[in-house]
């Protein structure tokens, strides 16, 4: 763990720690694990990390257990990261807006205004709201790996062809994203593939046939 709280995951779980101490002094690693959605040996981690770092005291109360407070430190950095949380996040939000709002209004240029997200996340609501504001048409997401049967409004479904037609196709997968926009580049080509650039994916180049199937 690094000596600064750089990344957006590290500045929720010391958020949510902080909070959580702050709101109930008997919490256990075990509760704490749980409600931050994290593993039992990295909630200890982290707790471990705070006491050192001076923001929570730790107390040991009988029988076996403990007792942890938040100091006038802990409170102080709980206030400067919840700030930097919510810029970053809000960074993020607009960056993710921009990229794609223009992938869509890329689509609607061409005319191929039917378009398909690949991928349930936080792009994909991102998307619903662009929509609208640009002519085009969601017909629903495509997730394999997804339990749900709707997200942000719009159907969920395992495979594509459970979906209408479409002509246009933006990558929202944040976890497999390269490999998501490699399968349907080769399947549909470059020209009906687009992804926001905050993904990081090696594009193809435009023009770019598929390799099979219509």
């Amino acid at each position: 763990m690094s000596e600064k709280d750089t990344s957006e995951d590290s500045m929720a779980i010391t958020l949510g720690l902080l909070a959580a101490v702050e709101r109930e002094e008997s919490v256990t690693q075990r509760s704490l694990a749980g409600e931050l959605g994290i593993a039992l040996g990295l909630a200890n981690a982290y707790l471990k990390r705070a006491a050192h770092k001076g923001w929570i005291k730790v107390q040991q109360v009988p029988p076996n257990r403990y007792a942890y407070y938040v100091t006038p430190q802990g409170f102080a950095e709980k206030a400067r990261l919840t700030a930097e949380y919510l810029s970053s996040s809000l960074t993020f939000f607009r960056r993710a807006k921009d990229q794609i709002g223009e992938a869509l209004e890329g689509f609607a240029a061409a005319d191929r205004r039917k378009v398909v997200l690949i991928g349930v996340s936080e792009l994909a609501e991102i998307a619903a709201l662009c929509q609208l504001q640009i002519d085009v048409e969601l017909v629903g997401i495509v997730d394999p790996k997804s339990h749900k049967d709707t997200f942000a409004g719009l159907p969920v479904v395992r495979r594509l062809e459970d979906l209408p037609a479409a002509e246009s196709y933006l990558i929202t997968d944040v976890r497999q994203s390269q490999e998501a926009y490699d399968t349907m580049v080769a399947r549909y080509g470059a020209d009906r593939v687009k992804a926001p650039m905050l993904l990081h994916i090696r594009l193809a180049a435009a023009g770019s046939l598929p390799e099979s199937g219509p």
